[in-house]
């Protein structure tokens, strides 16, 4: 079309017959329509890098093909039965704990270890209806733009102090065990106190960034709730990307992993050699924690890394939607093995839990029969 305008105007300069207003009204046509088509490409790019650089398990995508979509739709099932077993799970394990640890047991440095971690992982778990919700609505987040930020933030703030008290405890448990004069020093309420707020500053401030960057987007009926790194810098979005994802790798992954399994296999090398007891209990406890904890958010980890790598590989890009959702369930189902690993299977805890519950079971009894007296 634009090159028939041109010939017009070459024919104009030798036949001043030519009608040059119907060659502007052409022109103008074809810029509109060649604007138009622009923006849809532009509209559809946007979607798919925001499909891309989601790597949070936000892999909506538009009815293409039915046997992929109902290959995701059984992944995502399936995720959302992990996502409401770590709820189901989580939500009552965590607040037994914070019940006996807060309220009714001695304050000590193991209990407040133990109430942390209990009170991040209730958190985060008490947001978790509404991210089931975005899931089994087919990504659509119909709770605003500043639950979207809050809920991120919370989810990830939770998430990492959760692993920073998990570190912090095989810490303890290794400076308690091997270094008892060291630990009688400096192993007090106050220092743990200042522990604990280091742990809840330095989970804020990695969970920081999601509160400026999360963001609301409208598409196809669907309302996303996304990383909005840059709309319209590809480089500054994948820099920041790269940058968050490597960050939470080696901060609340690598480090974690790697302090806990050092801690832990000083102390079984150190027990042995100094043929200090240790029961077989104890044993398979630290070691059911550490296989939890590879089990739990290495998956996680690995595709948000692997993820990074491969935008422009379709194959790897279904592999990819399909793994995040599980990995990500098995990440959530760390937050309500916690207290069983930790805490439940600990015999003095079962102890004291048996008898903290015959205390209210006898008070109750014995607050019935007053009552029915009374009457």
């Amino acid at each position: 079309m634009l090159h028939t305008a041109i010939l017009c105007r070459t024919s104009a300069n030798k036949d001043l017959t030519c009608d040059k207003g119907i060659d502007h009204i052409k022109l103008v046509r074809f810029f509109l329509s060649a604007l138009s088509k622009v923006m849809e490409d532009l509209e559809e790019t946007l979607f798919e890098e925001l499909e891309n650089y989601s790597y949070v398990l936000e892999y909506y995508s538009p009815e293409t093909d039915l046997e992929e979509n109902a290959h995701l739709g059984i992944v995502h099932w399936v995720s959302l039965v992990l996502y409401c077993l770590a709820f189901v799970l989580g939500i009552p394990g965590n607040a037994i704990v914070i019940w006996f640890t807060g309220f009714k047991w001695k304050k000590t440095v193991t209990t407040l270890w133990f109430l942390n971690l209990a009170i991040a992982d209730f958190i985060f778990l008490l947001f978790l209806p509404l991210y089931i919700s975005y899931v089994a609505m087919n990504f659509h987040w119909p709770f605003g733009i500043w639950l979207c930020k809050a809920n991120s933030f919370i989810a990830q703030l939770n998430m990492f102090a959760s692993v920073f008290f998990l570190t912090v405890i095989s810490l303890d448990r290794y400076i308690y065990l091997i270094h008892p004069v060291l630990s009688h020093r400096h192993r007090t309420l106050r220092n743990s106190l200042i522990v604990i707020i280091f742990v809840w500053l330095l989970a804020s401030l990695i969970g920081g960034p999601a509160l400026f960057f999360r963001d609301t987007l409208e598409f196809n009926n669907h309302t996303l709730c996304y990383n909005n790194f840059h709309k319209h810098d590809p480089d500054l979005t994948l820099m920041r990307h790269h940058l968050l994802t490597w960050l939470k790798f080696i901060i609340g992954y690598l480090f974690p992993l790697l302090t806990m399994s050092i801690c832990y296999l000083c102390l079984i090398f150190k027990v042995k050699k100094r043929s200090i007891l240790i029961s077989s209990k104890h044993f398979w406890t630290i070691l059911a924690v550490v296989v939890a904890f590879l089990i739990c958010w290495t998956p996680y980890h690995l595709f948000s890394i692997w993820e990074l790598t491969i935008h422009h590989n379709s194959y790897f890009h279904q592999v990819l939607e399909a793994g995040i959702p599980l990995s990500t369930g098995l990440a959530f189902l760390n937050s309500c093995l916690n207290p069983i690993l930790y805490v439940l299977i600990s015999k003095k805890f079962q102890a004291r839990f048996r008898a903290s519950v015959a205390e209210i079971l006898k008070y109750t009894l014995w607050h019935s029969e007053r009552t029915a007296q009374e009457l």
